[in-house]
C-alpha cells in the first residue's frame, strides 16, 4: 500500500513568482519546480494508494513532474487561482493520462464494472431508491463475498473516471462544480453539453446517495482525506472505505444513464 501521509505543508508562492506580471526567467521556473516538488509525490502517493500494487508511486513522478512544469509554463495569474491548486490539478492530470495511456485496466474488468452500473441502474429504476448490497449481489448472482471481491476489482475503473472530472475543477465549489478550467488547445467534450444540466443533474445524484457513501465522496473529493483517513473518521477499514466508493461512482454513472443516451452519455462516460 502507498504512503497516504497528509499533504506536504508548502506555501503558496502565487504573489511571490506572478505578482510582478512578468513572464519567468529560467532561474526562476527552477526554482518555483523544487519548491513545488514536494506535491508531485503527494499526489502520486495518493493516487497509487488506490491503485494496484503493480503500480507504485515512483511510476507517476515521471509524469508528474511533467504536469508540475506544464503548470508554471501555462499558470494565468488572471484567472484569479492559486498556483499550488492549478498545479496539483496539472500535476494530477498528467498522471492520469500516463495511466490511461498505460490502459492497465483487463477488459475483463471493465466489462464487469459495465454490468455492474447497469444492475444498479435497472434496480434503482425497480425500487425506486438506490438498491442494497445485498440486493445488487442477488441480482448478480454473486455471494457477498464475491460482490465485495468485485468491487474491489473494479475500483480502478471508478476512481479514474471520477477523477477525470476532478482535473478538470481546480478550485470549484459546490456552486460552480462545473465552471471548468479546460486545457490549453483541447476540445472538452462537456462543450457538447449543458453544463448546467448536468451539474444540476449531479448534485442532485449526489444528495439521493446513501448517508455513508455521500460523506465518502465529500471526505474524499471536498475535503482531501484519504481514503485512510476516512475510515479512522467512520470506523471503517480502508478497503471497506474504497469498496464504498466505487458503489458511490456506480450509482452516480448509472444515475447519468437515466438521463443521457447516444453521444451524450458516451460523452460523460469519457470524462466521469
Amino acid at each position: 500500500m502507498a504512503n497516504t501521509a497528509a499533504a506536504p505543508k508548502i506555501k503558496d508562492y502565487t504573489e511571490e513568482f506572478f505578482g510582478a506580471g512578468q513572464p519567468l526567467s529560467k532561474k526562476a521556473r527552477e526554482e518555483l519546480i523544487m519548491k513545488y516538488s514536494p506535491l508531485v509525490q503527494y499526489v502520486a502517493n495518493r493516487l497509487a494508494g488506490r491503485l494496484p500494487p503493480n503500480i507504485t508511486a515512483e511510476d507517476l513522478i515521471g509524469p508528474g513532474i511533467i504536469g508540475l512544469i506544464d503548470a508554471v509554463e501555462k499558470f494565468d495569474p488572471a484567472k484569479k487561482i492559486r498556483f499550488k491548486t492549478y498545479a496539483e490539478f496539472r500535476i494530477r492530470g498528467a498522471m492520469l493520462d500516463e495511466l490511461r495511456s498505460l490502459d492497465w485496466v483487463p477488459r475483463s474488468v471493465r466489462k464487469k464494472a459495465t454490468e455492474l452500473e447497469k444492475t444498479i441502474e435497472k434496480l434503482e429504476a425497480e425500487f425506486g431508491r438506490p438498491p442494497e448490497d445485498e440486493e445488487i449481489a442477488s441480482a448478480m448472482n454473486l455471494s457477498m463475498t464475491e460482490y465485495y471481491k468485485l468491487l474491489d476489482k473494479t475500483r480502478g475503473v471508478t476512481f479514474l473516471d471520477i477523477e477525470a472530472i476532478r482535473r478538470r475543477m481546480p478550485d470549484s465549489s459546490d456552486d460552480d462544480l462545473f465552471d471548468l478550467i479546460a486545457d490549453d488547445g483541447e476540445s472538452d467534450p462537456f462543450d457538447k453539453l449543458n453544463l448546467k444540466e448536468v451539474k444540476d443533474i449531479l448534485v442532485e445524484c449526489i444528495k439521493t446517495l446513501p448517508e455513508k457513501e455521500k460523506l465518502v465522496v465529500s471526505l474524499y473529493y471536498f475535503e482531501e482525506l484519504t481514503m485512510k483517513e476516512i475510515g479512522e473518521i467512520m470506523g471503517y477499514t480502508e478497503s471497506r472505505i474504497s469498496q464504498m466508493h466505487t458503489k458511490a461512482v456506480m450509482r452516480m454513472r448509472a444515475h447519468m444513464s437515466e438521463h443521457f443516451r447516444g453521444d451524450e452519455l458516451d460523452t460523460i462516460k469519457r470524462i466521469f
